[in-house]
């Protein structure tokens, strides 16, 4: 495992497991040196996670992940190093919550309409907010026997059994049936400029997951202002890494890495998990000691 993650949730993102204290202590535990939190649309656990970390000798950025889009695609941006101007944040946070309480019962009944047994109040039970995600759907459905047969491939041994919340997720809301029950996400172009407002420095995550090795739609995103690829990503494979790592190179983009680890909801994924070398590793501590 490596010394740096920037990418990783706490319990302000709605799938996160742990408070920000409880992830420094995790951080501790496995031996890194320099985090992020990178919660969705969200900065409010930033100042407690600094103190924490930094009173137990760990660099700490700040972070978040804001959902977006280009065109009818979804994307991930980190926003790192942030610094002021944090109101545009929490103000585009409080939107999407807002859109997701909107939505959550439109999603329960989308599952129960394709025979999927699911107690409402149980689901509710587990969203701090009124706000249910397919991953709070997935573990209430994933309890219930009845289930079992019809969702056997997210049960141990079945082939999405790594991360069962966040496949099923994937799979049902993701780009599936259900994939119209999303808020509606702000453009990459203004995303890029809350960040830059915000004294951050914009980097695109894991694009292993959405935008594949497709070099057209990178440009596209790195001519709106973006200035980084989360290239070391627990997603990516060794080809992945090594695609993204030369496109970065040849248009001179910051390189980062990240877990995007979130506890429970991605079982499968660890803190400091990555395929970053202690080269990269030194790059990015210099970096972020510099600016």
């Amino acid at each position: 495992m490596g010394k740096i993650d920037l990418h990783m949730h706490t319990k302000h993102s709605d799938d996160g497991e742990f408070t920000p204290k409880e992830l420094v202590d995790k951080c501790l535990d496995a031996g890194i040196k320099m985090m992020a939190f990178a919660d969705h649309n969200s900065v409010k656990g930033l100042e407690e996670g600094k103190k924490y970390a930094e009173l137990n000798g760990i660099k700490f950025i700040n972070a978040t992940e804001i959902d977006c889009k280009i065109g009818n695609i979804n994307l991930h941006v980190l926003g790192y190093n942030l610094s002021k101007n944090l109101n545009a944040i929490d103000e585009y946070e409080q939107s999407i919550i807002s859109q997701e309480i909107e939505l959550s019962k439109q999603r329960i009944d989308a599952i129960k309409s394709v025979g999927i047994e699911l107690d409402e109040n149980e689901v509710y039970k587990l969203s701090p907010n009124g706000a249910v995600t397919g991953e709070m759907i997935a573990e209430v459905a994933l309890a219930n026997k009845n289930n079992h047969d019809i969702l056997k491939e997210y049960l141990n041994g079945g082939n999405r059994s790594d991360n069962p919340y966040v496949n099923f997720y994937w799979d049902y809301f993701g780009n599936g049936e259900f994939s119209n029950l999303k808020p509606v996400y702000m453009d990459l172009e203004k995303t890029v400029d809350m960040i830059e407002e915000a004294g951050g420095i914009p980097v695109l995550a894991h694009p292993g997951q959405n935008i594949s090795e497709d070099e057209e739609v990178l440009k596209k995103i790195i001519d709106t202002g973006v200035k980084g690829i989360e290239v070391f990503s627990s997603y990516h494979t060794k080809e992945q890494v090594d695609f993204y790592h030369s496109f970065a190179q040849r248009h001179n983009l910051l390189e980062t890495i990240g877990s995007d680890f979130h506890g429970k909801t991605k079982p499968s994924i660890h803190l400091g998990q990555s395929m970053a070398d202690e080269e990269v590793e030194n790059r990015l501590l210099e970096f972020f000691g510099d600016v």
